[in-house]
């Protein structure tokens, strides 16, 4: 069976030097350098594995300021097929509930989409409820935290999560939402030939008006979660201690540090 699948991908900064807004107490990312997140390279390469398995067509979707579009392109310099950024003001400020509303209503303005990819979590929030929340609001099947997929076979798929303590297998009907850990594969590197080809690609910029939303689900005003307070930690100076002597000389003191620590 074709497949039209798609992977929801997120750009995270790269700097230790973030800015956050006074009043709101979000991150700005606008102006910031990113990367694609990590975790959402797996989502990619497991797309393509389907795609190159039984065909079909995969769309990257993102939600962020325009300079996401860097982000996107690296998907399709992977090998997805095509890519649109939900872009808008209104969109600024969205906690993982808002976030979650505006990708599902692009997901149901896209239309027939079997499968929905995501990473098991971003590394800058790190809460791992975007692809649950999605899920919900399509009222579809999610599976979390999936280390192994199989199928599809008459529009049912098998995954094994991999959980702390357990491993569990579940069989699942399309369409449904999957988040993916690491350990299902390898990402694949763009070739250079698909670089060329990203950038002939033309990325779809959705806003507000673009999707049937509801403005008080989206941005600041559909965010239920309050940020009281957001501070850097004091960046402390530790001692050093420096080894002289001879290589051996040096290995015998680190060895008397260590055991002076409680460290050996």
């Amino acid at each position: 069976m074709s497949l039209k699948i798609v992977v929801c991908v997120k750009q995270v900064p790269v700097s230790n030097n973030l800015k956050i807004d006074p009043n709101t107490k979000n991150l700005i990312r606008s102006g910031e350098i990113g990367v694609m997140n990590p975790y959402d390279k797996n989502a990619i390469e497991e797309a393509l594995r389907l795609k190159d398995e039984w065909g079909g067509e995969i769309t990257l979707l993102s939600m962020g300021p325009s300079n996401f579009e860097m982000t996107l392109r690296e998907g399709l310099a992977m090998g997805c097929d095509e890519a649109i950024l939900l872009s808008s003001r209104k969109f600024g400020g969205a906690d993982t509930l808002a976030t979650g509303y505006v990708l599902s209503q692009a997901i149901k303005q896209l239309g027939d989409v079997d499968l929905v990819l995501f990473g098991r979590q971003s590394v800058d929030a790190d809460t791992s409820q975007v692809g649950p929340i999605v899920s919900e609001f399509l009222d579809w099947p999610q599976i979390t935290f999936v280390s192994e997929l199989d199928g599809p076979i008459n529009q049912m798929m098998t995954a094994t999560r991999l959980l702390e303590n357990m491993q569990q297998k579940i069989e699942f009907q399309l369409p449904a939402v999957v988040t993916i850990r690491k350990e299902l594969n390898e990402p694949r590197y763009p070739t250079p030939r698909n670089i060329q080809q990203s950038y002939r690609k033309t990325i779809r910029v959705w806003d507000e008006t673009s999707l049937s939303v509801d403005e008080e689900r989206i941005g600041l005003k559909g965010s239920p979660t309050v940020v009281r307070d957001v501070w850097a930690p004091e960046k402390v100076a530790k001692e050093t201690i420096a080894l002289k002597g001879s290589p051996d000389e040096a290995v015998r003191e680190l060895l008397i540090q260590l055991k002076a620590s409680n460290l050996l």
